[in-house]
């Protein structure tokens, strides 16, 4: 999908509406193991088409997202007004094979990252979250700002993941996305 990152930013805080962040950020990882749960391999790794992730790479997208948002934040608390580097998530996908990792790796680092970033949170000193980076392309974002995006980046993969899980039952077995 191509869109601004304005458009971006837009879209994904519209998946959050008026739910609380810190509270979407704590359920993500159970929901994630719930809709993973007992699925055989195939269905993690089916897609609608070649141009949209599976489910598998959905979650090794959100794993390494994990590390790079618990660097942002940290960076962020530690140093108001830090530069915050993008990264091209498709260019990831490609270079880190991510429909050939193992999607419990990638669930269980996603949960390790996430509670560690959750401790951090809850620790620091509630001031300090009106700390800002200045992202590249999307300019100042607090890190109030950032636990909403991150919370609405788990919601729309949420949804997408359901989509994809609920497809596996009746969806023919599209074949290997072209390297």
């Amino acid at each position: 999908m191509n869109e601004t990152p304005n458009a971006y930013v837009t879209r994904i805080l519209g998946c959050l509406g008026s739910q609380d962040p810190l509270q979407v950020l704590a359920a993500t990882a159970g929901r994630l193991r719930a809709l993973v749960a007992g699925r055989p391999l195939q269905d993690l790794l089916r897609a609608p088409d070649s141009a949209h992730w599976s489910t598998v790479e959905i979650l090794a997208h959100m794993a390494d997202c994990e590390i790079v948002s618990a660097w942002r934040l940290r960076s962020i608390i530690a140093s108001d007004g830090v530069a915050l580097q993008p990264f091209n998530q498709n260019g990831w996908a490609d270079t880190f094979r991510y429909r050939e990792s193992d999607p419990a790796l990638s669930l269980q680092l996603f949960e390790i990252n996430r509670a560690a970033t959750l401790s951090l949170l809850n620790r620091v000193d509630p001031g300090l979250h009106a700390n800002h980076g200045v992202h590249q392309e999307r300019g100042i974002e607090t890190v109030v700002h950032l636990i909403s995006l991150y919370a609405g980046h788990d919601l729309n993969h949420l949804a997408q993941i359901e989509r994809l899980l609920s497809d596996s039952a009746t969806a023919p077995v599209l074949p290997s996305r072209p390297q």
